[in-house]
């Protein structure tokens, strides 16, 4: 079904779990999906492909991690690793975005809303998803 709308999906890679948000079809609006638990590559990638098909995604957005100076680290080389695997798995463009704070910042919401520690947990991957997704739509000015 082809339309002339365009929804992309957002990653939040962590090393347990990959938090996920998608756009509205009008790209202004980031929405939760659900958080993937990793096993392996393989599995993660097909989960993420299968999104990718499900939810006729256009393109992908990686929260990319940066140190607070703007330079690259060990986790950064790990998430371009990572990308370069999803690349042969996924026909759509990848691009990477900064998710620096992002992680503090949905934990700080949840604590806000007087969310459970456990709880908190459970949710602070897509809510980070989510932020570096809206933070992204933001950015492009529509």
């Amino acid at each position: 079904m082809e339309n002339s709308f365009i929804r992309i999906l957002s990653l939040d890679v962590g090393e347990k779990r990959i938090g996920m948000a998608v756009s509205d079809v009008l790209c202004l609006i980031a929405q939760q999906l659900e958080t993937l638990t990793r096993s392996n590559e393989a599995d993660d990638f097909s989960r993420i492909r299968d999104i990718v098909k499900d939810k006729e995604v256009s393109e992908i957005v990686v929260g990319f991690p940066l140190n607070m100076d703007g330079t690259e680290g060990p986790k950064a080389a790990e998430i371009n690793r990572f990308i370069e695997g999803l690349k042969k798995e996924c026909d759509v463009p990848i691009k990477i975005w900064d998710e620096r704070l992002t992680t503090r910042e949905a934990d700080r919401i949840l604590r806000a809303a007087d969310v459970s520690r456990k709880k908190r947990k459970k949710l602070d991957d897509k809510l980070a998803a989510q932020l570096i997704l809206q933070s992204y739509l933001d950015s492009r000015g529509i």
